[in-house]
């Protein structure tokens, strides 16, 4: 039998079998038992099959991080269901789009979300208030026992550097491998305890969930990352291990209640992106362990972490690649020597099949079984890789991957711009934000905060631009193509003319 074809127990029902009272989730005070998080999990799985779920359907959750949630992922397993996570930042327009090109089945919401959900323009797809969901009688029946790794578990959409979001399929095997993979080069301690306080339809925060349960281990959950909550969970809740990206790390070691980190907690696994070296620098001074990873929606994850004897000695590397993942640098298609620069490529059984109705991005990416990942690094004659550019014109702000086409794409499409273009700028909190320049069509005249409006109807909060500067014309080579890295030089021209639009 082919190793992707391989059955096994539905993690739920294997982990409450083997540690039935051991604590798998904490928040607030509330603590549920894997026994207890199953039962849940079992009760909720039925009412969605009264709803209408079926094996295969995709189900879209705009959720927080919360207890309820992490039992709706697994009550979705116990159906077959597609889990599709929606990121509440996101405008309704983009919602609408990524329920449509999903063909959701059933779209569930937290109350929180009540009027962002009123203002999404929605069909085809059945519309609940998670909570509602006790109004639809459990249904009769048996419910799925085993699961297949070759099986679809996830949906989760990542923004192209051109168009739409493109939906990562991520498979039961993509989970139980990046999971696997990761225990392999940290360890599993009885005791871990792993902070939630990254999103949960972000893969950082989902992957904690997942490792949970193949663990065995507690998860305390965080609705959203605050410095001071996060400081005082290490030391009060017996945290063992966060997931962080650089302006989290920064923010907590700058708060003034941090006074380093307990003997208990072993592990600040730091992703989103290359970490700024002083950062590091600093984190090695104050003896707090962090371990810098890569990876990708499209890895599950990580797929290149630094292993805790070389966090000194390669400070500032990601590491080596996972067991039994693989790493290349390439330049076209002849591998590059050590200390030279290319393209990242990655291969393993943690790496996507492809994108959901996306041939032509599939076929694109993955080549001969490798994922061509756009990233820029190298890798020294040891072989441990050094991220340049996660992408080669990506903004990561505050953790969030923003893709300068999209926000351009929002511009072009108010009337009086004529040309657009978006860069990232560095900022003291985010890491990176957004700036926009425009081209305005002749005779037009329009303001910045007439521009930062219209984006906002189109775009989530954190890709809107921080300035918008107009100027008479952008970089673009013989092919037109639109030199992003060569914006910045723009501003200087712009602030000797006055400045942004204002």
């Amino acid at each position: 039998m082919q190793s992707n074809q391989m059955k096994m127990p539905l993690w739920l029902d294997k982990r409450a079998f083997l540690t039935p009272e051991r604590m798998a989730l904490e928040e607030n005070g509330e603590k549920w038992t894997w026994a207890h998080l199953q039962r849940g999990a079992q009760e909720l799985a039925r009412r969605l099959r009264s709803a209408g779920v079926l094996e295969g359907d995709r189900v879209a959750l705009l959720m927080e991080n919360r207890l309820q949630t992490v039992a709706m992922i697994h009550a979705l397993s116990y159906l077959g269901a597609v889990f599709v996570p929606l990121n509440h930042r996101l405008a309704p327009p983009e919602i609408a789009w990524q329920l449509a090109d999903s063909e959701a089945k059933l779209f569930l919401f937290d109350g929180s979300y009540q009027e962002k959900v009123e203002g999404i323009e929605i069909t085809g797809t059945m519309v609940v208030e998670w909570s509602q969901l006790k109004d639809y009688p459990a249904s009769e029946g048996s419910l799925k026992t085993h699961i297949q790794l070759h099986e679809h578990h996830t949906i989760m959409y990542t923004s192209g550097t051109t168009g739409r979001p493109k939906g990562v399929i991520l498979t039961y095997g993509n989970h139980w491998w990046s999971a696997t993979a990761s225990m392999l080069n940290l360890g599993l301690h009885a005791e871990d305890r792993w902070l939630v306080c990254t999103p949960m339809f972000h893969m950082s925060g989902l992957s904690i969930l997942i490792r949970g349960v193949i663990y065995g281990m507690t998860s305390v959950i965080h609705q959203r990352f605050e410095p001071q909550k996060v400081i005082h969970s290490i030391h009060h809740d017996k945290i063992s291990m966060v997931s962080v990206v650089s302006a989290m790390v920064s923010q907590m070691i700058s708060d003034p209640s941090f006074q380093g980190v307990p003997d208990h907690f072993r592990c600040m696994l730091l992703g989103g992106g290359p970490a700024p070296r002083p950062l590091l620098e600093k984190c090695r001074e104050r003896s707090i362990p962090v371990f810098q990873t890569y990876g990708m929606t499209e890895t599950a994850s990580q797929i290149v972490t630094l292993s805790p004897e070389d966090s000194l000695r390669k400070l500032g590397s990601a590491g080596k690649a996972l067991f039994p993942a693989e790493l290349r640098v390439v330049d076209g298609t002849r591998e590059v020597e050590p200390g030279e620069e290319g393209e990242i490529i990655v291969r393993g059984p943690n790496v996507t099949e492809g994108y959901w109705k996306r041939s032509d991005a599939t076929e694109e990416a993955i080549q001969n079984g490798w994922l061509r990942t756009g990233d820029i690094g190298r890798i020294d004659e040891e072989g441990y890789l050094y991220v340049l550019d996660r992408r080669s014109d990506l903004i990561i702000s505050g953790g969030e991957n923003v893709y300068p086409a999209e926000i351009e794409a929002a511009l072009l499409s108010h009337s009086a711009v004529a040309d657009a273009g978006v860069t990232g700028y560095p900022d003291e909190r985010w890491g990176a934000v957004a700036i926009g320049f425009v081209c305005l069509q002749k005779g037009q005249v329009v303001s910045e905060e007439e521009l930062m409006n219209h984006c906002k109807g189109r775009l989530a909060p954190y890709k809107i631009p921080r300035q918008i500067y107009q100027v008479e014309e952008l970089p673009r080579n013989a092919a037109n193509k639109l030199m992003r890295r060569q914006l910045i030089q723009l501003l200087s021209d712009s602030t000797d003319e006055g400045g942004s639009m204002e």
